[in-house]
């Protein structure tokens, strides 16, 4: 095979997989009237415990914690500008497939059957990307997961912050 010819090749499948990934997301947003869809509440679900780990409690706690997070995440994504929004959920959209998956995650398994370590994994792969799409990706995981938890004082304490001084 022609070096050309590879080129076109590759060039028309980046084509094709972009234009079926923005389809998906258009057919399976990632936020459906203004809150996370239940293919964004697993993503961001596993995103959280990974990013999170030690700071979540352990035991039947942690699951109450789980769902406290996905409730801020949601109350924090209604507070975003509109064009904010959509972007969110056009990726969350697309992460939240198979293809959009592996593509720029690099994880081959469900968000629900990946391991919180492998999670980890991918998201360093995703921060130390070449790709600025890639590095979007990661930080607007990490950034809302550490938002939606830090804006909730309880949760201060398990990341030693003692809260803000009387002045």
């Amino acid at each position: 095979m022609q070096r050309r010819r590879l080129l076109k090749l590759g060039l028309g499948a980046a084509v094709v997989i972009g234009v079926a990934g923005a389809g998906i997301a258009l057919i399976k947003p990632g936020l459906v009237d203004g809150k996370l869809s239940p293919g964004s509440r697993e993503l961001m679900r596993a995103v959280a415990v990974a990013v999170l780990g030690d700071l979540l409690p352990a035991g039947a706690a942690r699951e109450s914690a789980l769902d406290a997070q996905l409730a801020r995440l949601d109350q924090a994504v209604a507070s975003l500008p509109a064009a904010t929004r959509k972007e969110l959920s056009d990726a969350l959209g697309l992460l939240a497939t198979a293809a959009g998956r592996y593509t720029l995650v690099g994880l081959s398994r469900p968000w629900g059957e990946a391991g919180p370590a492998d999670i980890r994994q991918a998201l360093d792969a995703m921060r130390l990307s070449s790709s600025n799409t890639r590095q979007q990706i990661y930080h607007a995981l990490r950034d809302l997961n550490a938002i939606a938890f830090f804006t909730e004082p309880v949760n201060w304490q398990a990341a030693g912050y003692p809260g803000p001084r009387d002045i």
